[in-house]
């Protein structure tokens, strides 16, 4: 089984990913980024990562609720209506508050609405936070079907 935690970022800004990507840098264990811009690099992403090998799998996504050129809500459908992928957490990422995207972000299951701070310093405490929290507090399907592999059980 890998050690490494793998996260797709789904955003088309590439200053809000190198952001992204600096707000990571130093989580321990170190997480592995992947990007896409727009929903089909996504959809190929995701394919990709069914075909991982020793117990590699996506542990989080990330999720941009506007991209331009991209239909959010439609990815989000999408995801959330696999079979394998659904099971992965989604936190949507956006610079909305509008009532009505946080209503379609969770009736599409998204796990988590997360709005992008304007600051730096709140951005990257946004990012660090949901991530230890989806990778080191909570536990998803997948942490459940690696601990049984290794013989663990949850109590």
């Amino acid at each position: 089984m890998s050690a490494e935690r793998h996260i797709l970022i789904i955003e088309d800004n590439p200053g809000d990913v190198r952001l992204m990507r600096e707000a990571l840098r130093e989580l321990q264990p170190p997480v592995v980024i992947h990007v896409a811009t727009d929903t089909s690099e996504a959809l190929e992403c995701l394919q990709q990562a069914e075909q991982w090998r020793d117990g590699q799998r996506l542990h989080l996504i990330f999720l941009d609720f506007n991209l331009p050129k991209s239909d959010s809500r439609q990815l989000l459908k999408q995801i959330k209506e696999h079979e394998h992928w659904r099971l992965i957490p989604l936190a949507v990422l956006t610079t909305s508050d509008a009532a009505r995207d946080v209503r379609d972000a969770y009736e599409l299951y998204a796990n988590c609405y997360l709005r992008k701070p304007l600051d730096l310093d709140g951005f990257f405490n946004t990012i660090r936070q949901a991530t230890r929290f989806w990778l080191d507090i909570s536990y998803s399907p997948g942490d459940v079907r690696e601990q049984a592999e290794e013989g663990l059980h949850l109590l």
